[in-house]
């Protein structure tokens, strides 16, 4: 217990202590006064104390340590003293005093010291043992709790620090918890290491933390304990890379070290391809951190490379755990032996021995296990089991494992719902009869307890199957036999049998038997044959035919046919025909009869077959057509009632007479069928003929042709041209044979137009008429007029027979039609007198319209020289009497004046007339004697005042218009240059700019030059201003006057800017434009003056 009363004496012991301190307090020394005490204890029963002093000095001192609880006090030479035997108090004394060497106490302090400042401080921890697991990468730590220490129970928690790499870095702090139960427990604790423990050295201490609540003090952690380590191989000896082949589940993180020696150089990490970024951990190893490893069968590589040329690795495995095994499911075959299997399900990517799935098997309730095995890498797997006596149920456990973990599936059996059993053996058929046989079989196994059910499955042909079950009995390793009746004599069959357990315990039915063919006994026929015979040209012979009995009525294989008849005279014969033969002759001198047939084989005779050989005559039959059906022939007949054993048709299978016939037999209340036959063929006629069966004999009753499919005709008509003229033709053509017709002629189909033979598709021969078929379908016709052609002209003929299966191939030729004299002569007439009546026509409108097209097409070119308006009359005395041009109104017409570049003048007359001159007034001036000549022209008017005008007052204030001729003509210096040129022969037209006007008038003045100046001077701008009419000749104002003394603007001012008339010799001269005159008046009459 804590709390205990304190003794009275050990507060006397205080007093005392008190006082002689006081009493000695003028020798202390206060460097060493205890100071600082710390009080703490480990196990609840002594108490560990310690203090500290300002004086660092401890030699000669020695410290005095007494406390209430003891009579005696502690002497120490350390400042830390330990009291025994703690007794729980709430309050006791310490004085701590400093003695020096001479005994003297220099310093001395008292402390109050309870139970709340004494701190509970476990002891530390000592590590008992510390073990490496290098496969897995984990550590086991052992030490002692230290439990017997303390006399109560409590909880402990304790903190395990790891580290590693040098300088030592912490990379772990677990905390582990346990009990202390006044008992030294070993405690164990497990770590694992994310790093290989080869990689570096790792460290391990421990420390703990005691939980007493009742404890009044502090409670703190123990102290650390020392250092265990487990080196590492970073010692500079050697190379490698770790962990070693290690396996990992896919997709995990796993980190790598590199290793090496001592002098050596790490160039790179890498893991595959990748290279890995790396930690270094001391100065001979460094890690890597692989991420998300992906599986491979063969693993990767994670390798270093050393100094360029040393290399260090291992492998890393990743894969997955095993599957839970899949489809585990247990059978038995015989009752005997238990057979189990499962499949692995998922891939775990691990191979090998060390890696790869290892699967073991247990049986629960007999508590049998299955030593461990492995199994190598497939898909499916099998144990078998060895059934106990007395026991049918059974628990059985399949359990899988691999490095990354394990996996596991159960299943109850009860063996005989699961019996599958083994294919049954020596399997073997016996014939009982033609219709019957028995089956036998062997089973393995012990069914003893059981029953079985078997299917015998009996196959005949393709594809008729019979499946038959049969209960059974069940043995022990024993023979089962089952009877199979029914089935049809002389056949093959196929038998095969399978085997299972009878409900309600059926699992599984077993393998078939591999089948077994028989073939069953013979028997005898069970139909009679079918008879037809055929008289000879002579009726002495029958030819006798019937036909082959079908395998399910031979019932056997035929060996012979007996053929028997008896004679008007009661003999009888045989006669024996060996099989396949199925026709014979036989002679009966003209005779009638009844003639027997059977066929034998091993099993016995078939029934007997009767027909009569008379035939009854008829005098004509009929002969019809057959529909075709496709794969037959349709026939009819009118049912008679005389006959009373059936009809008979018959058809030849060749060409007639054929040595092999066909026939179909029906009975007396059938009149129609459709012929089928192996042997028909589309586009063959057959001749069918259909015969009555009397009691007197056969009798025919009419012929029928068909096809079982009409096609069209194999070959073309051939035609010809009988005759042809300028508007028909005639055609003939032959009748195609049965063989190429291949079907019933239906008719002719003709194609014919114009063209040769060349021509694929020929226009129609008619304008109106655009149908170029002809359908003949009269089949007794075989010429054809074709009328209404043109003559001369080449016509393509094509014909073509057709049936009800098509048109036949054509036959084609071209001729050409005469040609037609009336119609030649009327297309050559009727062009001529077309063209003739047009050029009548023609030439009488050209005739009267002659001036108006001479006026529009071909108009005259006027000639200044033989112009009557330029030819000025002289006067008596034989002067020119020059008078100005007044305008009348006229007609417009074109003046050309021919001008030549010559340094002298010279003026030619030009006559100019015009029409309206001829029209004169009614005032009677006749232009004949008149010097005014009326002359129209209009050109484009410049105007500009007369700077000098002439002194006559007739050339007064007028205006003058010009129009402007460009210069041409040599300057006057150079006409000095050339005195010898003939300068009124010369002259022709001259502007006036190069005779001024005062120079004009002095010429005038003086008589002696007037002649010559009449002469040379040539045109001149009119000098009677006042007549000039600057308005356009053809205004309204011009053309009404009847003034002849009117004159027009002068077209040969000095200020025009236009050549009148261009020069026609020099092409490169500039043209005149003659804007000034109307182009009306182009279409008016202007004959020449």
């Amino acid at each position: 217990m804590w709390i205990n009363q304190i003794p009275c004496c050990l507060l006397a012991v205080v007093h005392l202590c008190v006082l002689n301190q006081l009493a000695h307090s003028q020798e202390t020394d206060p460097s060493h006064t205890p100071q600082n005490l710390t009080c703490i204890t480990h196990d609840f029963e002594t108490v560990i104390c310690t203090w500290t002093t300002a004086s660092t000095a401890s030699l000669g001192v020695e410290y005095s340590f007494c406390h209430s609880g003891r009579t005696s006090c502690l002497t120490t030479k350390e400042k830390t003293a330990q009291i025994d035997k703690l007794i729980s108090f709430a309050s006791n004394q310490i004085k701590i005093s400093t003695v020096s060497q001479s005994g003297k106490v220099i310093a001395e302090n008292t402390f109050e010291l309870t139970d709340k400042d004494i701190a509970f401080v476990p002891p530390t921890p000592l590590i008992h043992n510390l073990t490496a697991n290098f496969s897995t990468d984990t550590l086991t730590l052992e030490w002692y709790d230290g439990g017997s220490a303390f006399p109560m129970e409590m909880e402990a928690t304790w903190q395990i620090q790891i580290l590693r790499k040098d300088p030592m870095e912490e990379v772990a702090l677990e905390t582990y918890h346990s009990n202390l139960n006044r008992e030294d427990s070993l405690l164990r604790w497990s770590w694992k290491s994310d790093l290989a423990f080869q990689c570096t050295t790792h460290y391990v201490k421990i420390r703990c933390f005691f939980h007493e609540d009742l404890y009044p003090g502090d409670k703190k952690w123990s102290e650390w304990s020392q250092l265990a380590n487990i080196p590492g191989n970073d010692t500079g000896s050697s190379r490698a890379v770790f962990p070693v082949d290690r396996v990992v589940p896919v997709g995990s993180n796993m980190t790598f070290c590199c290793v090496w020696k001592e002098g050596e150089h790490l160039n790179y990490l890498k893991y595959d391809t990748q290279v890995l970024n790396y930690t270094r951990l001391s100065n001979w190893s460094v890690s890597g951190h692989v991420q998300n490893a992906i599986p491979a069968g063969s693993g990767k590589n994670v390798y270093c490379l050393l100094d360029e040329s040393e290399y260090a690795g291992t492998v890393l495995f990743a894969g997955y755990p095993p599957d839970v095994p899949q489809n585990f499911s247990c059978e038995t075959w015989d009752l005997k032996e238990i057979t189990c299997a499962w499949k692995r399900g998922r891939s775990t990517w691990l191979y090998g021995s060390q890696r790869g799935t290892y699967y073991s098997f247990s049986e629960s309730v007999s508590g049998i296990n299955v030593t461990l095995f492995h199994i190598k890498t497939s898909d499916e797997y099998y144990h078998k089991f060895q059934v106990r006596n007395n026991q049918t149920v059974y628990n059985f456990t399949v359990q899988a494992s691999n490095p990354l973990g394990r996996s596991a599936t159960s299943l109850i059996f009860d063996m005989y719902r699961k019996v599958h059993p083994r294919p049954p053996s020596r399997f073997t058929v016996r014939n009982e009869s033609p219709t019957n046989v028995t089956l036998s079989w062997h089973m393995d196994g012990n069914f003893k307890q059981i029953k079985l059910q078997c299917q015998v499955q009996v196959i005949r042909g393709e594809g008729q199957k019979k499946t038959l079950n049969v209960l059974l009995d069940g043995a022990d390793n024993s023979f089962y036999t089952t009877s199979v009746s029914k089935l049809r004599p002389y056949t093959t069959y196929a038998f095969k049998v399978r085997c299972s357990v009878a409900p309600p315990l059926f699992w599984k039915w077993s393998s078939w038997v591999e089948e077994t063919r028989h073939t069953t006994l013979q028997a005898p026929p069970t139909r009679s044959l079918d008879l037809w015979r055929e008289k000879n040209l002579d009726g002495e012979t029958v030819t006798l035919f019937w036909k082959p009995l079908p395998v399910s009525d031979t019932n056997g294989l035929i060996e012979a046919y007996e053929v028997s008849w008896s004679l008007p005279e009661g003999s009888t014969y045989n006669k024996s025909v060996s099989a396949p033969a199925s026709n014979t002759s036989i002679k009966l001198g003209g005779n009638d009869c009844a003639i027997s047939v059977v066929a034998k084989n091993k099993g016995g005779r078939s029934p007997p077959s009767q027909i009569n050989s008379a035939d009854i005559p008829v005098s004509d039959a009929p002969t019809e057509i057959g529909v075709a059906k496709g794969d037959g022939i349709y026939i009819a007949w009118e049912p008679d009632p005389n006959v009373t054993c059936g009809y008979t048709v018959r058809w030849p299978q060749g060409l007639e007479p054929s040595a092999a016939v066909g026939w179909e037999t029906f009975p007396s209340g059938v009149s129609d069928a459709v012929i089928k036959s192996d042997l028909f063929q589309p586009g063959i006629r057959y001749k069918f003929s259909v015969h009555g069966c009397k009691d007197n004999g056969y009798q025919l009753l009419k012929y029928i042709n068909g096809y079982t499919q009409e096609l069209q005709p194999s070959a073309a008509p051939v035609f010809k041209v009988e005759r042809a003229t300028s508007d028909s033709i005639v055609i003939r053509w032959e009748d195609i044979s049965d063989e190429d017709c291949r079907g019933f002629l239906k008719g002719y189909l003709l194609h014919f137009g114009k063209g040769d033979e060349s021509t694929t598709k020929p226009k129609a021969f008619e304008p109106g008429h655009s149908e170029t078929y002809m359908n003949i379908t009269d089949l007794k016709q075989n010429t054809l007029k074709i009328s209404s052609l043109q003559g001369k002209t080449n016509y393509h003929l094509s014909l073509r027979a057709y049936t009800a299966g098509g048109i036949g191939p054509p036959s084609s030729l071209s001729v050409v039609t005469k040609e037609n004299s009336v119609g030649l002569i009327i297309a050559i007439l009727v062009p001529v007198i077309i063209v003739i009546v047009l050029g009548v026509v023609t030439s009488i409108l050209c005739y009267r319209k002659r001036e108006w097209i001479k006026e529009t097409f071909y108009p005259d070119i006027p000639n200044p020289e033989n112009c009557k308006a330029l030819e000025f009359p002289k006067d008596p005395e034989g002067n020119l009497n020059s008078k100005t041009l007044e305008m009348n109104p006229c007609t417009p017409n074109n003046i050309e004046v021919v001008e030549t570049q010559s340094p002298c003048l010279k003026i030619e007359d030009t006559a100019i007339t015009s029409p309206v001159a001829e029209e004169l007034p009614e005032d009677g001036v006749d232009s004949d004697t008149e010097s005014h000549i009326v002359v129209s022209y209009c050109p484009p008017i410049i105007e500009e005042e007369i700077s000098n005008p002439p002194i006559d007052e007739s050339a007064g204030s007028s205006q003058v218009v010009y129009i402007d001729i460009q210069t041409m003509y040599p300057a006057p210096g150079k006409l000095k240059e050339e005195p010898e040129v003939d300068c009124v022969a010369a002259a022709g037209y001259k502007p006036q700019m190069q005779l001024p006007v005062n120079s004009l008038i002095k010429m005038e003045d003086s008589p002696s030059i007037e002649e010559d100046l009449d002469k040379a001077a040539g045109y001149r701008p009119q000098v009677n201003a006042s007549s000039w009419n600057t308005d356009c000749p053809d205004s309204p104002e011009s053309t009404g006057s009847n003034n002849e003394n009117t004159s027009f603007g002068s077209p040969c001012s000095i200020n025009s800017r236009q050549f009148l008339i261009p020069p026609k010799e020099d092409e490169d001269s500039p043209k005149a434009t003659n804007t000034g005159w109307s182009f009306a008046n182009f279409f008016h009459n202007k004959p020449n003056a």
